[in-house]
C-alpha cells in the first residue's frame, strides 16, 4: 500500500485493519499536525481534535474511529493524503489502540 498518491480508501483501511480503533494519543497528536487549513471554529476547531488527553478515556472506541476518518477525510480534500497515508503506514501496531484494549 506504500504506493503514492494514495486514494482515499488506503488510509482509511489501514486506519482500521487488524481491530484498530485509532493511533495511540502521541502519535494522534503528529498526524492531526500534518493537517493542513486547520482553524478556529467558534470554541473549537476545523476538523475537530483528536479525542485525546481528558476525551481518551471518556470517548467509547466507535467515536474515536468516526474521529479519525474525519482526519484522514480532511487530509485528503486538503491535500495531505499521501502525507496522512504514508503517516499512518509507518505507525508500528503498538502505537495504535485497538478493540478490547
Amino acid at each position: 500500500m506504500s504506493s503514492t498518491p494514495y486514494t482515499l480508501d488506503e488510509p482509511l483501511l489501514l486506519a482500521t485493519k487488524s481491530d484498530r480503533v485509532c493511533p495511540l494519543p502521541q502519535e494522534w497528536s503528529r498526524l492531526f499536525e500534518l493537517l493542513p487549513d486547520k482553524r478556529r471554529a467558534g470554541n473549537g476547531w476545523e476538523p475537530a481534535l483528536p479525542l485525546i488527553l481528558a476525551a481518551w478515556h471518556d470517548t467509547p472506541p466507535m467515536l474515536k474511529m468516526l474521529r479519525l476518518r474525519e482526519h484522514i477525510e480532511w487530509a485528503g480534500s486538503h491535500g495531505a493524503l499521501s502525507a496522512a497515508g504514508e503517516f499512518l503506514e509507518s505507525l508500528p501496531e503498538e502505537k495504535w489502540l485497538h478493540l478490547g484494549e
